[in-house]
């Protein structure tokens, strides 16, 4: 080069540096007092302008300190000055990353006159066939590589199949893996170093790779050498495949611990959300029949069994309650079993000890002798479970499976718990019965086995008991005869689901039933139980509705003690009887109770009924009465019990119910007497008098006649003027004939 930095070399030179595929920068050295202090640039080639990532123009005549300001200090114009000072050719690799340029560079810096002459490469094009320093470096860093990397060259027949590959590169690592040394793997052919390909199939991977120009990964195991390795084949150009692999055995040991964990993770997530869906389903359960249903529904799937059978203790034997999946021959065996049976059922039922049998072999074992063994059916595995609470063995749970298998510990420890469950839920239930059955009975006992047949009067009456408990309730009804065509009807409800409530409803009853026996009117029928309730300190409410039906006349009188009114249906339709109310029994002494006299023609059906049936908290009474009263209007037939079947299957009242029911319907079937007449006998008590005037007054009502006419206020006043010259019981009888007429007698007076 001409010693003059400044100027450019030859046409020939210029020719040569303007076609090298890499970069060319020319620069002359810029002094101050003979001291470098810049370069400036006087040549760039096309490589150079495009590696640089600008133009020509741009760069040529510019200065490093003014283009990269970052060469003063990170050392490359030091290098530059020491090259021009010492005339010593300099290698360096730099990293360039800015818009336009970025990547390794590999810079041969040369002296060149009173400056400098650079070749940069791009290392990301060097390939491992130039003999540079770049080169070099690139072999060492893949020698230190973790994975093995190797180049292969396609080997065409004449025809252009590939029917090899050559080995242009591997590093150090690859070679080993292989069992050569570099040198004796580089340049020859495949199928000489690693003829396994063939087998394995890698040499149509290889193939494929070419063909494709996709690039293939895959896990690869040699169970043979207990190895893993991932392969990655990615294309190099035409005809070559890069090949990288690595030994994965350690990590893939990792991840099947991990999966194993996981797995045992989920299993027992698995056991969780068994034992949870069990609990739920047997927690539901109240009667023994909803137990077994749930451990057939719920449980036996969750044990994974094909076939499940519960037998209980009784007293010597161990009887079979319960099977799902069993085959008919091995029911009847296992209907009744002694508990000296070699079933091993038995066994545990006995010792409360679980047992696991794991083949037909055990099974059979088991019960040596076949003439009385219980058959094995379709089963080939089996758990004996103990239905153990507190120490007490109810009975053995056996699940069976289809197919022979061992039970791990964490198996067996789901299987005793599902039996603990099913065994807690189980005894809940036996004594939920035991309680239902001794409610059911003196709930029976407290109520009218059988009411009485009266002639002219079809009735019928329904008790339904909450479905939610075992305690009896309060609610009651009942129908007295009294002799002379007088029929008394009562329906009644004492507060609370108890027996306490149930002993105070038992005595209500009864006090209600002696004094409607000794013909008290209904207003001190229902005064004197008031009383008794309050003298008995029993601390408990009741309604009551108590009617007294005059059968002949066609009559009826009701009192009622916080109960909700009757409702009758007649040609006209249904409707809530207006009755005059009073408070509760029980809740004050000074409670006045007041009775309202009303027609019941023939062929007309009165309804009496408990609260229950109408409202709850969830449930507007309004809304009640209304649903009531359209079931009995709209029921097709008269007939009491029909007629109750109509109004419990319609939409009458909560659903799901949270009281007790009771129901009592009553058909009139005697017409009323010609002309019109009611009678009435009273005691000589003081609340007899006012009793008389509410039964004229409501009578004249119910016939049509205005109690403020002056014929009523004159029948008013003869009452008033009779009673008070009358001692002891006396008669009160109304007639309409055509007029209301009016008679009050006692000891065969009259007035």
């Amino acid at each position: 080069m001409p010693a003059d930095a400044g100027a450019l070399p030859g046409a020939d030179l210029l020719a040569m540096l303007d076609a090298d595929q890499q970069g060319w920068v020319l620069a002359r050295a810029v002094r101050d007092d003979d001291r470098i202090i810049d370069f400036e640039i006087v040549y760039l080639n096309e490589a150079g302008s495009r590696l640089s990532g600008y133009p020509r123009d741009e760069l040529v005549g510019g200065r490093y300190r003014e283009l990269w300001p970052e060469t003063v200090h990170d050392g490359t114009l030091a290098l530059y000055c020491e090259v021009v000072e010492t005339r010593r050719p300099a290698t360096r690799t730099v990293y360039r990353d800015r818009p336009g340029l970025s990547g390794h560079f590999d810079l041969r810096v040369c002296p060149y006159g009173d400056g400098i002459g650079i070749r940069f490469v791009d290392l990301r094009q060097v390939t491992v066939t130039p003999p540079s320093a770049a080169g070099s470096r690139l072999y060492d860093v893949l020698d230190a590589a973790f994975d093995g990397f190797t180049l292969l060259r396609a080997v065409r027949d004449d025809t252009g199949t590939i029917v090899d590959f050559v080995c242009e590169y591997v590093n150090q690592l690859g070679a080993e893996l292989t069992g050569h040394a570099a040198p004796d793997v580089i340049g020859r052919p495949l199928s000489a170093v690693s003829p396994g390909s063939w087998d394995n199939g890698l040499i149509d991977r290889y193939r494929d790779v070419v063909a494709s120009g996709e690039q293939w990964r895959e896990q690869v195991a040699y169970p043979e050498a207990g190895q893993v390795w991932e392969l990655n084949i990615a294309p190099a150009g035409a005809d070559h495949v890069a090949v990288s692999f690595r030994e994965i055995t350690d990590l893939i040991d990792q991840q099947r611990q991990l999966s194993r964990s996981a797995a045992r993770a989920e299993r027992a997530a698995a056991r969780a959300t068994a034992l949870q869906t069990v609990t739920t389903a047997l927690v539901s359960a109240s009667t023994t029949a909803e137990v077994y249903a749930a451990i057939g529904s719920v449980l036996r799937p969750s044990a994974g069994g094909q076939g499940l059978a519960l037998l209980l203790r009784h007293d010597d034997d161990l009887r079979l309650q319960y099977h799902a999946g069993y085959e008919p021959d091995v029911v009847e065996r296992l209907l009744v079993l002694p508990m000296s049976h070699p079933y091993p059922a038995t066994a545990v039922a006995r010792t409360g000890r679980p047992q696991y049998l794991t083949s037909l072999a055990e099974f059979r074992a088991a019960q040596p002798d076949p003439a009385g063994a219980v058959p094995g059916g379709g089963r080939r595995a089996w758990a004996f479970l103990p239905l153990a609470v507190a120490g007490e063995v109810l009975g053995t749970l056996v699940v069976g499976y289809a197919h022979p298998r061992t039970f791990d510990p964490e198996e067996r420890d789901t299987l005793m718990a599902l039996a603990g469950l099913s065994a807690q839920a189980l005894q809940r239930a036996l004594l939920f019965e035991a309680r239902t059955s001794m409610a059911a009975a003196l709930q029976q006992a407290l109520l009218p086995s059988v009411l009485p047949r009266i002639p002219g009067l079809r009735h019928a009456a329904r008790y339904l008991p909450w479905t939610q408990g075992v305690d009896v309730g309060g609610d009651w009804y009942d129908i007295i005869a009294l002799g002379d065509d007088v029929v008394g009807v009562v329906i009644g409800d004492v507060a609370g689901h108890s027996t306490a409530a149930a002993a105070t409803m038992g005595q209500v009853r009864n006090a209600l039933r002696a004094y409607a026996t000794e013909r008290h009117t209904p207003t001190a029928v229902m005064h004197h139980a008031n009383q008794l309730l309050l003298d008995l300190h029993l601390d408990a409410l009741a309604t009551c509705c108590y009617l007294e039906l005059h059968r002949g006349e066609g009559t009826v009188t009701a009192v009622l003690a916080g109960h909700l009114p009757p409702m009758l249906r007649t040609s006209a339709g249904a409707q809530i009887l207006q009755l005059r109310r009073g408070l509760p029994l029980g809740v004050s002494r000074n409670a006045v109770y007041q009775d309202t006299t009303f027609l019941l023609p023939a062929g007309a059906t009165l309804l009496l009924y408990t609260d229950g049936l109408v409202e709850d908290r969830r449930h507007l009474i309004d809304q009640g009465f209304e649903e009531l009263r359209t079931a009995l209007e709209t029921a097709p037939n008269l007939e009491p019990e029909a007629v109750l079947d109509h109004v419990l299957s319609g939409r009458v009242g909560p659903r799901p119910r949270s009281d007790d029911v009771a129901l009592l319907c009553l058909t009139n079937d005697i017409p009323a007497p010609l002309p019109p007449t009611a009678r009435r006998r009273f005691r000589g008590e003081a609340i007899s008098v006012p009793a008389a005037h509410r039964f004229a007054a409501d009578m004249l009502a119910a016939w049509g006649q205005n109690p403020e006419s002056g014929d009523a206020l004159l029948l008013d006043e003869t009452i008033t003027t009779v009673l008070q010259h009358t001692a002891g019981d006396f008669v009160v009888e109304l007639r309409l004939d055509p007029g209301p007429r009016i008679t009050v007698s006692d000891a065969g007076r009259c007035g």
